[in-house]
């Protein structure tokens, strides 16, 4: 009998998931059913299997970049997409893979991994940002844009998808020529140089990976709009300091997940006092559903250390304490799960060079976590917001028919 029973008996009820164990033997769990996959996996060593008993999500990714724990009917995506889909969060269902100490003493990490000082921010972005551009060119679209696209329709292509998104924001952001825009996370430069080509604005990007600041310098030039488009290695805080008052409209996308709940009034402080008496912000990012939570031992040690999904509840209690109006708030629940589908995608179309550049093993991460975080979205607690702020009530029109006209102007 697989040491893992008690676990997979007690989740597996819909579709199948059978264990091929190290001395040959094998044992089903589930039973076949309509949309759900059917997925067999062969474990080499009883380590592997062990530790998915101590840490069933650090286990598994970790036996699985090892090598310990093979796919051999489907793939990662559907082995993880199996577990999440029988343990929805909408439906009150958990894995029950810690007890209630154990996600107590998670969250605890989590506060603590998440502090975020100016130095360690940086190593952290480095982590994930600086491990070269020739990676995330294989599996992002033509822009270059590492963050959830819009989806207006499903059959959209990704590149669609993503000039959609810059299109949505860049509504909600109320641009008139001659503003000062400040993008905090610009990544490679695309939603920067993206404003600065629909409105006659200035744009400057700020980000910590090197990485993104010498290609972002790269793209304004060849676009044609590095007269009004900078972009500059520096941190919110340090740039707050300066910049007081500076900015007409901030955006920030994929950024507000690296800030660290112990931060977060520090960041919308430093947004605040950025923005002019009448400034508009719009800020996307990463939610769980429900309450505060912690995160995962996968993630911090091998994605995003430092990296914390915020609760709507506790992003919107911080920005109260700088004053800041919510003006609207949007919730994409599948839109995230549709690109990270098309990047799982092309990661595999890509497999050889990803193995050639970095490793077998950090192709097994790199997979691993794209087919996580589409469990999450799909079937998990986590989403994207996408939330407007402003410093004055009268900064925006009474109603929310111009995010729509310009949007129609824009695409």
């Amino acid at each position: 009998m697989s040491i893992l029973r008690p676990f997979l008996a007690r989740v597996i009820r819909h579709g199948q998931l059978t264990v091929l164990s190290p001395d040959g033997s094998s044992e089903s769990f589930g039973a076949p059913a309509a949309g759900y996959p059917e997925v067999t996996v062969r474990f080499t060593t009883r380590k592997g299997m062990r530790r998915i008993i101590l840490d069933p999500r650090l286990g598994a990714a970790e036996a699985f970049m090892d090598g310990e724990m093979e796919i051999v009917q489907g793939d990662i995506m559907e082995l993880i997409g199996l577990l999440r889909a029988n343990t929805p969060w909408d439906r009150g269902a958990k894995l029950k893979d810690k007890t209630a100490l154990g996600e107590w003493i998670e969250g605890v990490k989590t506060r603590l991994n998440s502090i975020n000082r100016r130095r360690s921010s940086r190593a952290n972005v480095a982590h994930h940002y600086d491990i070269g551009n020739d990676l995330y060119r294989l599996f992002l679209d033509s822009d270059m844009q590492y963050s959830c696209a819009y989806w207006p329709r499903p059959d959209m292509t990704l590149e669609e998808a993503q000039a959609a998104k810059k299109a949505h924001i860049a509504a909600k952001l109320a641009l008139a020529p001659g503003q000062r825009v400040l993008d905090i996370g610009c990544g490679w430069g695309g939603m920067a140089i993206a404003l600065a080509q629909l409105e006659r604005v200035e744009v400057l990007g700020i980000t910590l990976s090197e990485e993104q600041l010498a290609l972002a310098r790269e793209r304004a030039a060849a676009a044609g709009v590095a007269d009004r488009v900078r972009f500059e290695l520096i941190d919110y805080r340090d740039l707050a300091e300066r910049e007081v008052g500076g900015f007409d409209r901030i955006v920030s996308v994929g950024m507000f997940e690296h800030v660290g709940a112990a931060n977060f009034e520090t960041f919308f402080r430093a947004c605040a006092n950025l923005m002019t008496a009448d400034g508009v912000m719009l800020l996307h990012t990463i939610g769980r559903f429900g309450k505060p939570g912690a995160t995962d031992a996968f993630t911090r040690k091998y994605i995003f250390p430092g990296g914390y999904i915020p609760a709507l509840s506790e992003t919107v209690a911080a920005s109260e304490k700088s004053r800041l109006i919510v003006t609207d708030v949007e919730t994409l629940r599948l839109h995230y799960a549709l690109t990270l589908r098309q990047w799982y995608a092309r990661t595999l179309a890509h497999r050889d060079e990803i193995v050639a550049m970095m490793d077998e093993r950090f192709y097994r991460m790199w997979t691993f976590y794209l087919a996580g975080a589409t469990a999450a979205f799909e079937s998990g607690g986590m989403g994207n917001y996408q939330i407007q702020f402003a410093r004055s009530r009268h900064a925006l029109p009474l109603t929310r028919d111009y995010m729509a006209e310009a949007e129609g102007h824009y695409l």
